[in-house]
C-alpha cells in the first residue's frame, strides 16, 4: 500500500502535468488585480447610492478569486521559485485580501497533512460547529441543542466567516509566539484592514458604508467557506491514533464536485479536491486533465473515489452536520459490523 502513491506519482510526473502554467497564472493575476482596481474606481464614481451594494458583491467575488490565487501560490503552484511563491501569496493575502499569509499557510498545511484526522486537522477542531461525535459528546444545554440542528445554520454562519478570517489573522500576527515575517505582516495587514473601512467612510454615508461592508464580508465568507466545506465535511473521520498511507489518507477523506466552468471559477478549482490533495503543487488548470488518470488508478486499487454534483454536495454537508453523532464514518470500521450494530 505504501508504494501505491509512488506508482501514481511516477505516472503523473511522466505525463508532464506538474509543469508550471505561467501563461494561465500571469493572466489570472493581472486580470484579477485589474478587476480589483476597477471595482474601487466604480465605488468612487457611483458615490452616494445604494447601487454600491452591487459593487460590494462584485468586490467580494474579486477578493475570493485573489484568495484562491493566494492559495495556489502557497502550494507552490505558480512559480518554480519558493521565494516567488511565498511573496506572491504574502502580497495577495495581506495587501489585497486582508488575511495573514503565515496564519493561513500554517493552518492549511496542517489540514493537508491529515484531512479529517481528529486532533490533526484544524478544520474539524472544536468551534461553533461540532464536526465529530467526540466534540458533540462534550456539548451540553443549548450548545447541544444547537449542535443537533447546526446544519440548518450552516449557510447563515458562512456569512460571518469573512469577519472570522480577518479576526483570526489579526490575533495570529499580534499574538504570542514566533510568527514568521511578523514585522512585515503586522503593519501591512493592519493598514489594509484600517484603510478598507476608512475609505468607505470617506466616500460614502455611514449607512451605505456599513451596508457595503456587511455585504462584502458576508458574501466573501460564503464564497470561501462554500468552496472549502463540501470537499471534506461528511467524509470519513480518521481516529486520532489511526495510521493510514498517503494515497488513501487523501482520497478517502476528500470529495470532488462535478460541474461546469462556472463551478470551477467560484470554487477556485477546489472542486477537484482529490487531485489537489494528491498533488498540491500541481497547477490548478491541470487538475482537470489528471483527473481521469487518478480515477482509473483508484478504481484499479479498489479505493473509493467520491464525486458528486454541486447541489448534492451541500445537501450531504447539511445532513451530516445535523446528525454528526450517527453519520460520522470511521474508514477503518467493518461495514457488515456497522449494519449488524444498527
Amino acid at each position: 500500500m505504501t508504494r501505491d502513491y509512488s506508482v501514481l506519482a511516477k505516472a503523473v510526473r511522466e505525463s508532464g502535468l506538474l509543469r508550471r502554467r505561467y501563461g494561465y497564472y500571469w493572466t489570472r493575476l493581472i486580470g484579477t488585480v485589474v478587476a480589483f482596481g476597477l471595482v474601487w474606481t466604480a465605488v468612487v464614481l457611483v458615490g452616494d447610492s445604494w447601487w454600491q451594494l452591487l459593487l460590494a458583491a462584485a468586490l467580494a467575488v474579486v477578493l475570493a478569486q485573489l484568495a484562491f490565487l493566494g492559495h495556489d501560490s502557497s502550494h507552490r503552484q505558480i512559480f518554480r521559485s519558493r521565494a516567488w511563491n511565498d511573496w506572491t501569496g504574502r502580497i495577495l493575502a495581506n495587501v489585497f485580501v486582508g488575511l495573514s499569509h503565515v496564519w493561513w499557510t500554517t493552518k492549511h498545511d496542517a489540514h493537508h497533512s491529515g484531512p479529517n484526522h481528529e486532533d490533526h486537522d484544524p478544520d474539524i477542531s472544536p468551534g461553533v460547529i461540532a464536526f465529530t461525535p467526540s466534540i458533540l459528546a462534550g456539548r451540553r444545554g443549548w450548545r447541544r441543542w444547537f449542535a443537533r440542528r447546526q446544519g440548518w445554520f450552516f449557510f447563515p454562519l458562512l456569512t460571518l466567516e469573512g469577519l472570522n478570517l480577518h479576526v483570526a489573522s489579526v490575533r495570529t500576527v499580534l499574538g504570542p509566539g514566533h510568527v514568521v515575517h511578523r514585522r512585515v505582516e503586522v503593519p501591512v495587514l493592519l493598514t489594509r484592514l484600517t484603510l478598507n473601512v476608512a475609505v468607505l467612510l470617506i466616500l460614502l454615508p455611514p449607512a451605505i458604508a456599513a451596508a457595503f461592508l456587511a455585504v462584502q464580508l458576508g458574501l466573501f465568507g460564503v464564497l470561501l467557506g462554500g468552496a472549502f466545506a463540501p470537499n471534506h465535511k461528511g467524509m470519513p473521520i480518521v481516529p486520532a491514533d489511526a495510521e493510514i498511507d498517503f494515497l488513501r489518507r487523501q482520497v478517502l477523506m476528500s470529495r470532488n464536485i462535478r460541474g461546469s466552468a462556472l463551478v470551477d471559477f467560484f470554487m477556485g478549482g477546489l472542486n477537484r479536491q482529490i487531485e489537489h490533495h494528491l498533488f498540491p503543487s500541481m497547477p490548478r488548470p491541470n487538475l482537470r486533465r489528471v483527473q481521469p488518470l487518478v480515477r482509473e488508478f483508484c478504481s484499479t486499487l479498489g479505493v473509493t473515489y467520491t464525486e458528486v454534483g454541486f447541489f448534492r454536495s451541500y445537501r450531504i454537508v447539511v445532513g451530516y452536520l445535523n446528525d454528526v453523532e450517527h453519520r460520522a464514518r470511521d474508514p477503518f470500521s467493518c461495514p457488515l459490523a456497522a449494519q449488524l450494530g444498527r
